[in-house]
């Protein structure tokens, strides 16, 4: 028999497991190239005829060069995705991921770190559970206290949200279980409890806060209070910014044994901000609560940590059993697997650029830094007030701006949104406040300057 040998496909194999050095260049010096950029592009929304056209054909049997790949998503692809981390993106709830952090993300990527359990990725569990520990600290939250990072907010919530209705069901007795929630609830709570099979006990909010009055009233009025079993409030609405009363609303579910979820994606962040943390007074009461470090803890996508006061609850909801996956649940001193605290098994390693750019600038700079960002809200809405065709909705608490101009009606707003993403101003886009159509700043990226606010605002002087 003769020596064997490798026929193309075998080749073919090979070559996608081999470092391509020049595609190594060419990736990475894109990468530089973006990372340096000082501003990086706004871009704009794409034209799926464009996108069509410059796809087509490039995904078949056969493959493509490298830089010709790379260059169909320089100039095509990446246009038309809109950059959340320009500090002219004031819509939604952008994101600002610092050098430090999008360049370990990066290592994350290239060394194809997971973290499911201690046993494989112990390195890597260890550095995420010291970044936990401090956001628990942080919360007020006791030694002892931990979680996982998942993959955002939708996923914490739902994730804490189980093992409350599950830690319910064993405290009461009760298979049909509710949860309170405020009307100002983010949608991801109302989809998580229909998931879980939770009916809502949805409770009036004042001026569109949560308090602990409120929600003592509602159980008090209902028929059956006995079965409510949690509460879930909101440390900084999604469109106006509004921190619930965590001390009032933690101090009713304290009273009546209720389990007290805070949900933190956006606003929680405030934890770290010398301006912010007492208006999180009571956060420290939560037995669960989230907050996604690639919203204002500058973090890349996805990332969201969730923290259990008593972690233990729900490692007994959320442990995954199966023959194969029976040697990670030994008890070793120390082990922790983050496949235990999340409806999650399979999960990369998303805490790990968080923790890296904590550690190179430490959790101060991360304080100083939000609280430049409240202060170039509150400056935003000091420039709202100066022009008399422009009218403050509220005060913003923590970042965001809400505005009206007088005089316009609905599809003045969002001729007014177009315009300014096709100038490349700034990609604003309106909102809904008590039936009526409004403007809505979003500022999260310290490097977002008066100036691109001013100009932001002098175009609303004409129609």
């Amino acid at each position: 028999m003769g020596p064997a040998t490798r026929d193309e496909g075998d080749d073919a194999v090979g070559d996608m497991f081999r470092l391509d050095e020049d595609m190594a260049d060419l990736v990475l010096e894109y990468c530089r190239a973006r990372l340096a950029l000082e501003e990086v592009p706004l871009d704009r929304p794409g034209e799926r005829a464009a996108l069509d056209e410059a796809l087509d054909g490039i995904v078949g049997r056969g493959g493509n060069d490298a830089s010709h790949v790379l260059r169909i998503f320089e100039t095509v692809l990446a246009p038309a995705v809109i950059s959340c981390d320009s500090p002219r993106f004031l819509a939604f709830i952008p994101a600002a991921p610092t050098k430090a952090a999008l360049l370990f993300d990066m290592v994350v990527s290239s060394a194809s770190l997971q973290g499911i359990s201690w046993l494989e990725a112990a390195g890597a569990v260890a550095a995420e559970n010291q970044v936990l520990a401090l956001l628990a600290r942080l919360a007020g939250m006791p030694g002892g206290s931990g979680g996982c990072f998942v993959s955002g907010g939708s996923a914490a919530n739902l994730s804490a949200l189980a093992v409350a209705r599950d830690r319910g069901r064993e405290c009461t007795g009760h298979e049909r279980v509710r949860v309170a929630v405020g009307e100002e609830a983010h949608s991801s709570v109302a989809s998580a409890l229909h998931l879980l099979g939770i009916r809502p006990l949805v409770v009036p909010c004042v001026d569109h806060r949560l308090t602990g009055a409120a929600l003592r009233d509602a159980l008090g009025r209902d028929e059956s209070p006995g079965d409510v079993v949690a509460v879930v409030a909101t440390a900084g609405t999604t469109n106006a910014g509004i921190v619930d009363d965590l001390a009032g609303v933690g101090a009713v579910a304290g009273e009546r044994g209720m389990w007290f979820h805070v949900d933190g994606a956006y606003g929680g962040a405030g934890i770290f901000s010398e301006s912010l943390r007492p208006l999180l007074a009571g956060i420290g009461r939560a037995d669960s609560f989230v907050v996604d470090p690639h919203k204002w803890l500058f973090a890349p996508f996805d990332c969201a940590a969730l923290v259990y006061r008593e972690p233990e609850h729900a490692r007994r909801v959320h442990t995954q059993h199966a023959g194969y996956l029976e040697v990670l649940h030994g008890d070793a001193p120390g082990t922790w697997n983050p496949s235990d605290y999340a409806f999650h098994l399979t999960r990369r390693a998303r805490g790990l650029p968080l923790w890296f750019s904590l550690a190179v600038h430490g959790s101060d700079a991360y304080g100083r830094a939000v609280d430049a960002v409240v202060e170039r809200a509150r400056r935003a809405a000091a420039m709202v007030r100066s022009r008399p065709w422009l009218e403050l909705v509220r005060e913003p608490e923590t970042s965001i701006v809400l505005f009206r101009r007088l005089g316009w009606e609905p599809q003045d707003y969002a001729r007014w949104s177009e315009r300014l993403v096709d100038e490349q101003v700034a990609f604003v886009v309106p909102s809904r406040w008590e039936g009526e159509t409004v403007a809505r700043l979003a500022f999260l990226h310290p490097g977002t300057t008066d100036e691109v606010v001013e100009e932001v605002l002098a175009s609303t002087s004409t129609p």
